[in-house]
């Protein structure tokens, strides 16, 4: 779930999910371990408003990414399902379409 800013009021959105943080459950091939740092990152990000935080902050920064990586990939490996592997091509393609909905193109 996203939080937009204090500008804008707080305000909760529970039917989407952050743009920039990609679901990584259930594809073929599975996420790589790139892909799994890639969305710690993007969640941490988030968390703590930086894209890239101060000299004094840098080291709270990477151990939070370092954390949520390793949390990650626990849930992912941990994670049962029966339906079958999504596939990655499939799955980019539809993201395509709705973002040519969404902005016009």
């Amino acid at each position: 779930m996203c939080v937009r800013s204090l500008r804008a009021g707080w305000k909760l959105e529970t039917d989407i999910m952050c743009r920039n943080i990609k679901p990584l459950f259930n594809f073929e091939p599975p996420a790589t371990d790139d892909e799994v740092r890639a969305s710690a990152l993007q969640f941490v990000r988030k968390v703590s408003g930086y894209n890239k935080p101060s000299k004094l902050n840098e080291e709270a920064f990477n151990n939070a990414v370092d954390e949520v990586t390793d949390a990650a990939r626990r849930l992912i490996e941990a994670l049962v399902t029966t339906a079958p592997p999504r596939d990655r091509e499939e799955v980019a393609a539809k993201a395509r379409e709705r973002a040519a909905v969404r902005y016009g193109r």
